[in-house]
């Protein structure tokens, strides 16, 4: 069954949702959806309804609730990507993936091989189409809620972010002299949640050049963990998916 990402303010009372401007386009124009057809909404807050179409004008269509579910909540503790800006293509392929492997927030920032390395109205002409991702990638996953993007920082700012977060435990991928497995890295972090301490666990991936000698030094200060991914080097969305993947195995999140 199609789903649909809705905002809060297209719900007519306790039985009616309305819908309009883009999402209008895609149910109508895009997936041929007209009265009598049925599809879910999701609006933030946890709530998924299914709905049937019931009438249409040129602007807007009406569907009335047949049936509403609660989407239950991203389990703790919450998943954090910090990742070094990538190429843009890469990072939107990082987002779509990261929604769906149920990640809370990515947070971009600029190091010393990042592709964009301080802040640009480039960055800011992304946002919409970052967030359109966010939004496609709820809808085919049926998440209940919307990831965030923080706003890109520096690095030394990112660990000052991180270092104050109480209950944040976390890990760093580089192709280095990385002493641990990924999964032994991840271990720590599930010791963390087993003596009750773990409210947030962050990782930490490079972009296409990886981390200098000096971030290292920086992540290792903070008490971070480096890890290895094993022989080969992987792509930026590759370790990504694959740190998420094995993370949220151990920590139990895979339900």
């Amino acid at each position: 069954m199609r789903r649909y990402w809705i905002p809060k303010d297209m719900l007519y009372g306790s039985d009616q949702v309305v819908i309009s401007g883009d999402v209008l386009h895609h149910v109508r124009d895009v997936c041929r959806m007209h009265i009598g057809s049925k599809f879910e909404v999701i609006v933030e807050g946890g709530a998924a309804h299914l709905v049937e179409i019931i009438s249409e004008t040129k602007h807007d269509s009406t569907a009335r609730i047949l049936e509403t579910r609660a989407i239950p909540e991203l389990p703790k503790p919450h998943v954090h990507l910090a990742l070094s800006i990538p190429r843009f293509p890469v990072f939107e392929a990082v987002i779509e993936k990261a929604v769906e492997l149920g990640v809370t927030r990515i947070h971009p920032f600029f190091s010393d091989f990042s592709f964009i390395r301080t802040q640009t109205d480039v960055w800011d002409k992304k946002l919409t189409r970052f967030e359109k991702i966010v939004q496609g990638a709820t809808q085919q996953s049926g998440r209940g809620d919307l990831m965030k993007i923080a706003a890109p920082v520096d690095f030394k700012k990112l660990l000052e972010e991180f270092n104050r977060t109480e209950g944040a435990k976390g890990l760093f991928a580089y192709e280095g002299d990385a002493h641990l497995s990924a999964k032994d890295g991840v271990g720590r972090i599930v010791s963390a949640k087993a003596d009750g301490r773990l409210q947030e666990a962050w990782l930490f991936v490079g972009s296409e050049g990886g981390f200098s000698e000096k971030e290292v030094e920086s992540f290792q200060s903070v008490g971070l963990t480096s890890v290895t991914l094993g022989s080969q080097v992987l792509r930026v969305e590759t370790a990504c998916v694959a740190l998420v993947s094995i993370l949220k195995y151990d920590l139990d999140l895979m339900r």
